[in-house]
């Protein structure tokens, strides 16, 4: 297979607060620096953000990164948020340039970074499929040619000709990812564009990736959903820092950044300041086990105990409260409301602290690297969510006591109870 995308040696390096260097003219004297061969007057000694002799002001996203991908790859690219992956996709996308190395590609490029760019809020469905697939490199001739499928993709062709800015949040999305999923390049650089819409039609879009790989496209994917970089993508680049720190067989890559993530995730305590503006919030999680030991490690035979610091800074009639858990590929796998067992501890908390306690019992979830997400709602509040708080806690389970262990499969450990007895039934 032919090598269709050669990275070598690539950095990148941003001053925070500006764009470039600041001003035309320090732009102009590093061009001409590098066009006369001259070392670059605003180029920094050092290759950390406040490092001995550099500036603080100043951080590289990328550090000397070197890849190739081959004609017909699919390439899953990883890692934290601020880890790099969006910068090496815009380099490659040529949106950006870097600060030293260079990206030789062979082949067109289309980029999904960014749905729903150049839509226009004025314009209808109809007019803005013309308007974004133009901006994203599509002739009038492909965009008429493509027209009915992407209407029928996006599942929006009742509203066509209704102005965008009516369109519901999710009506939006997929009428932007359906333009930009029917671009006909030899190279795609997707940046978690698979994460937007419902269940369903994250299915479809996974689909039309797969079909954009089976037919010999090369395939570039940030994501940070594990089971669709499992899904799609054979080979997968985990960037840590600005810097590769694995490359190799999907499976193997993701497998050792989740085992990763899970050892270095959310701390086993976390505290949030505090909001005025929020009429109760959370104020402090913390994880331990049954004998009230901080820790982020457990067995599937013990408990995990879950503490929640709640302040009401006034009275909410109906609040209510939501705790998630889920696996580290984005799956959740247990959900519990706080008027799950009437009545609601929740529903009517005065004014003050308060100390929310749950426990997952033994042999509840199987094993491996999960997060716990949590929030609060009410119906006499708007907009209706309290405190959304996103991910809190994050912890690991091993299988450590059954003869499968940590091979089991299943999101449960539950262990049941086989009973046997004598039948005196006859089967012919």
């Amino acid at each position: 297979m032919a090598t269709v995308i050669r990275v070598e040696n690539l950095s990148k390096q941003y001053r925070l607060g500006v764009l470039g260097h600041g001003t035309l003219y320090r732009d102009l004297q590093s061009w001409w620096a590098r066009l006369r061969g001259r070392e670059d007057p605003n180029s920094p000694v050092s290759l950390h953000a406040g490092g001995e002799g550099g500036p603080a002001d100043r951080i590289w996203a990328l550090e000397d990164v070197s890849l190739e991908v081959k004609q017909g790859e699919v390439l899953g690219i990883i890692g934290r948020n601020g880890a790099g992956k969006s910068t090496l996709l815009k380099i490659i996308a040529r949106i950006t340039a870097p600060t030293v190395g260079e990206v030789k590609i062979r082949g067109r490029v289309a980029s999904l970074l960014e749905v729903g760019t150049g839509f226009h809020p004025e314009l209808t469905g109809r007019e803005n499929i013309f308007l974004n697939g133009a901006i994203l490199g599509m002739t009038i001739g492909e965009i008429k040619r493509k027209f009915d499928e992407i209407v029928d993709f996006s599942g929006v062709e009742k509203f066509i000709d209704t102005p965008v800015k009516r369109y519901s949040s999710g009506m939006y999305v997929r009428l932007a990812f359906a333009v930009a999923a029917h671009l006909d390049p030899e190279i795609l650089v997707v940046d978690e564009v698979l994460a937007v819409g419902d269940a369903e039609f994250q299915k479809k879009c996974l689909g039309k990736m797969g079909d954009q790989a089976r037919e010999g496209r090369t395939v570039l994917l940030v994501s940070h959903n594990m089971g669709s970089i499992n899904q799609l993508c054979k080979q997968c680049l985990w960037l840590h820092e600005g810097q590769i720190r694995m490359q190799g067989n999907a499976p193997t890559v993701v497998e050792s950044y989740l085992t990763f993530r899970g050892q270095t995730g959310v701390e086993p305590a976390s505290t949030f300041p505090e909001d005025p503006h929020k009429p109760s919030q959370l104020r402090a999680a913390r994880i331990m086990n049954s004998s009230g030991l901080p820790t982020q490690s457990f067995s599937c035979d013990g408990a995990v105990v879950i503490e929640l610091l709640y302040q009401v800074h006034y009275h909410l009639k109906d609040l209510y409260g939501c705790l998630q858990v889920t696996k580290a590929d984005g799956t959740p796998v247990m959900v519990s409301y706080s008027y799950d067992f009437p009545p609601d501890p929740l529903a009517n908390l005065p004014v003050g602290s308060h100390l929310i306690r749950l426990q997952i019992p033994p042999r509840t979830l199987g094993h491996g690297h999960y997060t716990v997400q949590f929030g609060t709602a009410s119906s006499s509040w708007e907009p209706f969510i309290v405190d959304d708080c996103g991910t809190v806690l994050s912890f690991s389970l091993d299988d450590l006591m059954t003869r499968k262990g940590n091979n089991r499969l299943g999101y449960f450990s539950t262990l049941l109870d086989w009973q046997v007895e004598q039948s005196t039934e006859v089967t012919h």
